[in-house]
């Protein structure tokens, strides 16, 4: 991908720089693009939700060479492969609390998800996503 950086035209106007992508890029937006980015951390949630509490299940994850065993949180983040850019950032912010606290990466990761999934509605209804994130801001502050 390359990009142009924005022009200053004689006029005083700036114009647009220009984005040159690779071909078989989806280039999609706004609200099919948002709910497929919900979707996409959904699955993530999903794949490590059984983890969770006294009651976890281990997993098994294959990575082609070798076999891992378990039901941490970080340790199954860190071996999915996910491609996903809006899936990924749920595992930078396993990563991060990892980092942090050394704990509750599983936790973060389905917060995150299950905060997406109860917006989803408002964003198939039309909602814009600046008004839905000032709610959630000021829901936090309560």
């Amino acid at each position: 991908m390359a990009m142009q950086p924005p022009m200053r035209l004689p006029n005083g106007q700036i114009q647009p720089g220009i984005i040159l992508l690779r071909e078989g890029t989806d280039t999609s937006q706004g609200k099919a693009q948002l709910i497929s980015n919900i979707n996409a951390c959904a699955a993530v949630a999903e794949a490590i939700r059984s983890t969770l509490g006294p009651r976890g299940m281990d997993k098994l994850l294959f990575d082609g060479q070798k076999v891992t065993i378990s039901n941490d949180g970080a340790t199954i983040m860190k071996l999915l492969d996910i491609v996903h850019p809006a899936a990924k950032v749920l595992s930078e912010i396993s990563t991060s609390q990892d980092a942090e606290v050394g704990d509750g990466t599983t936790s973060v990761v389905l917060l995150g998800s299950e905060i997406l999934q109860q917006v989803k509605p408002l964003i198939e209804d039309g909602l814009h996503p600046t008004i839905i994130i000032k709610g959630i801001r000021k829901a936090a502050t309560y």
